[in-house]
């Protein structure tokens, strides 16, 4: 008995969306991510270097840190080791060094055991009262 193919349209077109081709893609990618990414250097921060600083200037306040992170605030022009001043008070002691001119610079001394947030304590006290120029002391080593 012979069969009779239907009338009318022959084939029937399929709505959906061949995966195939994408994930072939995608498997390509990974595999090119994969190879490629212990090659990459991680970036490298470029940090100022010390000796690039020109001469000190005239004038200035220095703040000290000491290690029982005790604050010391003095003029800069050699000054002799002042009383120790609360942190309260910091921003007050060195307007009043800085004489109303507030580009003269602030610089902080710090111990090198002193925790970084008393010293970021002590510059943000500085920031918030008004002092423009805030910069930290280094020893260059030798």
């Amino acid at each position: 008995m012979a069969r009779f193919a239907p009338r009318g349209r022959g084939r029937r077109t399929i709505n959906e969306i061949n995966m195939v081709p994408f994930i072939d893609v995608m498997l390509v990618l990974l595999i090119i991510f994969m190879v490629t990414a212990p090659l990459i250097t991680p970036s490298q921060i470029s940090l100022p270097s010390v000796g690039q600083a020109g001469r000190q200037p005239d004038r200035f306040v220095q703040v000290i840190v000491d290690q029982g992170e005790r604050l010391q605030v003095r003029d800069g022009a050699g000054a002799a080791e002042g009383p120790d001043v609360p942190l309260a008070q910091l921003a007050a002691r060195v307007q009043q060094l800085q004489g109303g001119d507030a580009q003269v610079p602030v610089v902080i001394s710090a111990d090198k055991g002193v925790k970084y947030e008393t010293v970021v304590a002590v510059m943000d006290r500085l920031q918030r009262a008004g002092v423009d120029r805030v910069g930290l002391s280094v020893q260059t080593t030798r």
